[in-house]
């Protein structure tokens, strides 16, 4: 029989959708802007996994730097609205290069931009879902990227593992390549003589933050934003691979099963469609604490938060938005669509739900956040 690490190899071999995230550091070079020969080699790479069955959903970084080397700027600017216009510009050049390398393979690309709200909605992110899987269906290849030319710090992904990770979710992709520039996820400093690569472990194991890498100049990932990136696709089931995007051969190998990277493994079966897209929010629009006994039942029973079991209500929020659930220390405990607005919920914080009605004047639902609209994110 096969070990636990030659089954999960296999099954990158038999997984049809992939989402593969491509770092600014193979793309770019801060003085000649986009590396043209390495989209190519890995533009081949996708085209040959792609003729081998695969779906490809491809998040590329690289349209801000390439950006700044069109308007002649040496360093990456501070300012919001520099980076916005940099990102802007270079999104033209990011997009002409791969559809030109894409182009030479017959396939055809579509260019897709998404925000934090994009996700954050239930309409939007259906919209969203229908349009990739679509594409996908005509065998069209997505790619996404953040739209950098309008977000700003409260409503941005923060780095484009993250919102490779949320696509992994949203297209219930089985596999998500997170392409570096290492080889993968060491146990310590790569560049001290005792590193060694972890081959495989599981998505979530809080061991791995231990020693996290740094980002680079110009890129806002590191191996940090990868392993938190890990935990997010694996709500949705997918495995994640950090690897060694210099590496000519990189995907057609792990498309074969070969041990190559680090291996990051779901340690749960798939969340609901519903569920993924609460997994997925970045951050409600509210809070409320919960006593013991209701963090209790919410981790294992898996039941409704009534009333009864909040000890506090913080921040606005509406009836239907999304709201964290948290323990009285802060820890989050779940996330849900709220039944009662932040006034409602204040005034029945506490109590048991047979008195809403005289409390509120209407009866409304027994339940502050229904079971099947909450999900446990710690």
């Amino acid at each position: 029989m096969p070990g636990e690490d030659e089954q999960h190899r296999r099954r990158l071999s038999a997984a049809t959708r992939w989402v593969v995230k491509v770092g600014t550091s193979l793309l770019t070079d801060p003085e000649a802007g986009l590396n043209k020969a390495a989209i190519d080699s890995l533009v081949a790479q996708m085209a040959e996994l792609r003729g081998d069955g695969a779906q490809i959903l491809l998040v590329s970084s690289g349209s801000v730097v390439e950006g700044m080397q069109r308007m002649g700027w040496k360093s990456r600017p501070s300012e919001l609205d520099q980076l916005q216009a940099a990102a802007a510009v270079g999104q033209m050049g990011l997009a002409q290069c791969y559809e030109s390398a894409f182009r030479g393979f017959g396939i055809v690309t579509a260019q897709v931009l998404l925000t934090h709200a994009d996700l954050a909605d239930r309409e939007r992110y259906l919209n969203a879902r229908n349009t990739l899987r679509t594409l996908l269906s005509l065998g069209v290849v997505p790619i996404i990227n953040e739209n950098d030319a309008v977000v700003n710090d409260e409503i941005r992904f923060g780095d484009n593992d993250t919102l490779a990770a949320l696509v992994a979710n949203l297209v219930e992709a089985e596999v998500a390549v997170l392409l570096t520039d290492r080889e993968g996820l060491y146990n310590n400093d790569p560049d001290a003589p005792s590193a060694q690569l972890i081959r495989q472990a599981r998505a979530g194991d809080p061991e791995l933050l231990r020693h996290p890498r740094a980002p680079g100049a110009f890129g806002r990932g590191g191996m940090l934003t990868k392993i938190l990136a890990a935990q997010k696709a694996a709500r949705s089931g997918a495995a994640t691979v950090i690897a060694d995007g210099r590496d000519p051969r990189i995907l057609p190998r792990l498309r074969a099963g070969e041990c190559a990277g680090t291996l990051l493994t779901p340690g749960t079966g798939r969340l609901a469609a519903r569920k993924q897209w609460l997994a997925g929010q970045l951050r409600g629009n509210g809070e409320v604490v919960l006593d013991d006994g209701a963090v209790r039942v919410l981790r294992e029973s898996g039941k409704s938060l009534l009333p009864i079991g909040v000890v506090g209500v913080r921040g606005a929020f509406r009836r239907g938005d999304i709201i964290t659930c948290v323990t009285r220390a802060g820890g989050e405990v779940a996330r849900g669509l709220v039944n009662y607005s932040s006034e409602e919920a204040a005034r029945i914080a506490g109590k048991p739900s047979g008195e809403i009605e005289a409390i509120l004047g209407y009866a409304g639902d027994s339940e502050l956040i229904h079971r099947d609209n909450i999900v446990l994110t710690g």
